[in-house]
């Protein structure tokens, strides 16, 4: 028995040491009872323990035998049953190994190092350790995974019982059962091992780098919570805070200067700046080009086939079979259609009939009907019986004279009483053909074509009742109804006049180069100031605590102080202008402004604006510190603003929308209104914008007023027409009069009263009553009163200016008579 076992002992150490690779265990030979008696010096496992502890089989096949594991074991006599099955497990890897190297070509093999079969046993604790080690790696080991390394060949070939692991796990099996294996490893688990420890260091995949891993979902669904998504790991990506407002990004456009090829990240948030190529390739996808640089849609084609008749075919295949025989499926479509015309399922189509198909539109006739019986249907005319006048031979009262068939013939067609001249014949052989039958069955066939089929009532509406109903003259007083007093000293023609503040004082100026200062209550003249040329436009100054008129002659605009009324207002007027300090370094205005000299002092000059160009229009603005001019040029300088307090004068635009003929401030608001030859414009001063754009609709705009209250305008035009314009309607004219028949020159409003007038070249002033309710609902009312006619024409002019007295339902007018007539 001693001679068996170092037999065998030498032929397992003669064996070639077990690879650590993964091992296939198959069912191993049973051992001799001698070996089985003599090496089992532990106590023997009981089936049951051995069947507790088995693993789970990956595949199916044999089980190892519980007697080779055991044999292949070394564990103590207290050893758990866990650690008996990892012995048993390294028991049946080795046999597996060993059945694997048997079945390799032979080759040099390494010279193992022997095993001591003198060896120590392991102790209690130790097994008991490795117990425990072995039930932390069972788990591990023995999970159920597939180890990509797995040798497929041999994993079919072999029918193993138990985990397959890989070399690494049967490395560290070995370890844990106490089984000290030795060798060189396979190449192959080596290449295993490093490709799986660099499995993540390349990332061979083309797929952009995300980072929101949200998925493809709708981010609107986020739109209400802080967060944008989640990452792998199930934690929050929150969305960037932007704290950035309109202003921080309108600087980013001014400062940055990639600002227009930055763009947010839909998915994450972020701002992106777009590479050249990116932008190249936008801006081709744009233009509809292709994406692909290099790609040209206008490359030659090439032909493949020839169009020329060849010799050899480009196929010499031989027919089919099937191209001479009939098609089945075919076959059973004919049947089925024979099937169906025999049933009488499918009918042959009919001819259509070509002659076409008339009705009589009048064939209802039966009163019975429905047409008959409603009420509003109108029958057929009916054609009038043939008279007297028609008869071949009719009486000799129908027969018509010379006389009477001339006048017949100088007749209008509709004016007529018969359309045919009556004849007599001796019989009726002898009547030709009527020339007018064709026409009369074609008016016949109209007649009943566009006869309607209908009645309609029609509505009785009185004229009268069409014509608005507006009050009577008499109950819109007071307005002015007569002329009272007439202002004559010009020797001119009068082209402008103002009122001062307090209604007491009157200003003209007229062509003689004259500016003449009345008394309003006794037509006297009180001063005249000689100006030197023609006086365009003057304008009192309407603060009340002001005594100062501005005057436009020619290049320059004169402020004068008239020196009358409240002392008080003359000596603060001037104290206002000598207060003034020069700055010390004068800026760049578009006018001069000039102190008047001793001697013009003593005439009442106290400053000269001068301009580069004629001055038109000069009119002041509500609180007195502002007043605006017209420049008879072109361009964006047609109007300036002038500062009266600090001297200063601006041009507010930039460019010109046309001739402007006439400026205005708006009563309450920083508004300013100009007025070209076709629109007029209305301006916000401090926002520096045009708000609104009215169309008169007239050749071309003369003159402009605006309402005392501010929403409403009239606008004077030189085709005879007055425009009221609603501010708060529309853009377009709310009511156009044509009352006058000449050019309008000027229109005015009255500060109190609801009257507005307008002098044209007619010579005459109309006056208007034109009451603006505070109720925006209601539309204004607008009714003519009065027409005041007092100027003689001279030159084709008549009325030039008008303007109100600022208390009492008076009316100034200036003529080219030379004369100013108040009408009271």
């Amino acid at each position: 028995m001693a001679a068996a076992i170092l037999r065998r002992a030498r032929s397992r150490r003669r064996r070639p040491p077990a690879s650590p690779v993964r091992a296939h265990a198959g069912p191993a030979p049973r051992p001799a009872a001698s070996a089985r008696l003599r090496v089992s010096a532990p106590p023997r496992l009981t089936n049951q323990a051995l069947r507790g502890c088995r693993p789970r089989p990956l595949t199916s096949g044999p089980r190892p035998q519980p007697t080779r594991q055991l044999a292949a074991g070394s564990g103590g006599a207290g050893r758990s049953p866990r650690g008996s099955m990892a012995g048993a497990r390294g028991a049946g890897r080795e046999a597996a190994a060993r059945s694997r190297s048997e079945k390799r070509p032979p080759g040099p093999e390494p010279e193992p190092e022997e095993p001591s079969l003198l060896a120590p046993a392991p102790s209690l604790g130790d097994s008991s350790d490795s117990g425990l080690s072995d039930s932390d790696s069972e788990e591990s080991v023995f999970s159920g995974l597939e180890d990509s390394g797995t040798d497929s060949s041999e994993y079919s070939a072999e029918g193993e019982d138990g985990a397959s692991s890989s070399g690494e796990g049967h490395s560290v099996t070995e370890k844990m059962t106490g089984q000290q294996t030795t060798g060189t490893p396979s190449p192959k688990t080596e290449t295993a091992g490093a490709q799986g420890d660099n499995e993540y260091m390349q990332d061979s995949s083309d797929e952009e780098d995300v980072r929101n891993t949200v998925g493809n979902v709708p981010l609107e669904w986020y739109d209400d919570f802080p967060h944008v998504g989640y990452d792998l790991d199930g934690r929050r990506i929150y969305k960037p805070v932007r704290t950035r407002d309109e202003l921080d990004q309108f600087l980013d456009r001014m400062d940055d200067p990639d600002y227009w090829r930055t763009v947010q990240d839909r998915m994450t948030g972020h701002d992106i700046r777009l590479t050249d190529e990116q932008v190249a390739l936008v801006q081709r996808l744009q233009r509809g080009q292709f994406g692909d640089v290099s790609f040209d849609p206008y490359e030659p084609a090439v032909d493949f086939f020839s169009g020329d008749l060849m010799i050899h075919p480009v196929t010499n295949r031989p027919a089919d079979k099937r191209s001479f025989i009939p098609s089945l499926v075919e076959k059973e479509k004919v049947s089925r259609m024979v099937h169906a015309i025999k049933m009488g399922w499918l009918q042959p189509r009919r001819p259509r009939d070509p002659t076409p198909s008339f009705y009589d539109l009048w064939a209802q006739e039966d009163p019975n009907a429905v047409l008959g019986r409603h009420r509003m249907h109108v029958p057929a005319p009916k054609l009038a019986l043939p008279g007297h006048a028609e008869s071949y031979n009719p009486p000799p009262e129908y027969l018509l004279s010379e006389e009477e068939r001339l006048a017949w013939e100088q007749q209008e067609p509709g004016e007529r009483k018969l359309n045919f001249l009556p004849h007599r014949f001796p019989s009726l052989r002898a009547v030709p053909a009527y020339r007018r039958f064709i026409q009369e069955r074609f008016e016949r066939c109209l007649d009943l074509y566009l006869c309607p089929r209908q009645r309609k009532m029609r509505v009785n509406v009185d004229p009268e009742d069409l014509i608005p109903k507006l009050p009577r003259p008499r109950d819109l007083q007071p307005f002015p109804t007569c002329q009272a007093l007439v202002y004559r000293g010009h020797g001119d023609l009068v082209r402008c006049l103002s009122v001062s503040p307090g209604g007491q004082w009157l200003v003209s100026g007229s062509d003689d180069g004259s500016v003449r200062l009345w008394e309003v209550a006794t037509a006297r003249c009180m001063k005249t100031v000689p100006v030197g040329g023609v006086v365009k436009s003057v304008a009192w100054n309407p603060h009340p605590t002001m005594c100062l008129v501005a005057v436009a002659v020619e290049h320059a605009v004169l402020l004068l102080n008239p020196a009358l009324g409240d002392r008080l207002a003359v000596g603060s007027t001037d104290q206002l202008l000598d207060a003034f300090t020069p700055p010390e370094e004068p800026a760049l205005q578009p006018a001069r402004w000039l102190a008047a000299s001793e001697e013009e002092r003593r005439a009442g000059l106290r400053l000269r604006i001068c301009h580069d160009k004629p001055v038109t229009q000069v009119t002041w603005h509500g609180r007195g510190d502002y007043m605006a001019v017209v420049l008879a040029t072109q361009g964006h300088s047609q109007v300036l603003i002038h500062q009266l307090s600090r001297r200063r004068s601006q041009s507010p635009f930039r460019r010109s929308h046309g001739q402007v003929q006439c400026v205005a401030f708006h009563p309450a608001r920083p508004f300013l209104l100009v007025a070209s030859q076709r629109s007029v414009r209305l301006y916000h001063l401090l926002r520096q914008e045009l708000t609104k754009k009215l169309l008169p609709n007239c050749k071309w705009v003369s003159s402009l007023a605006v309402h005392p209250a501010g929403d409403n305008l009239i606008c004077g035009s030189y085709d005879s027409k007055l425009v009221w314009f609603d501010l708060d309607l529309s853009t377009k004219p709310y009511r156009v009069l044509r009352h006058h028949k000449k050019a309008l020159r000027a229109v005015a409003f009255h500060p109190r009263y609801p009257l507005f007038a307008s002098g044209s070249d007619d010579g005459s002033v109309i006056v208007c009553h034109g009451m603006v309710y505070n109720d925006l609902l209601q539309n204004p009312l607008l009714v003519p009163v009065k027409v005041l006619r007092g100027h003689t024409l001279t030159r084709d002019l008549g009325v030039l200016d008008v303007a109100f007295h600022p208390t009492q339902p008076w009316v100034f007018s200036s003529g080219a008579d030379g004369t100013i007539r108040l009408f009271t």
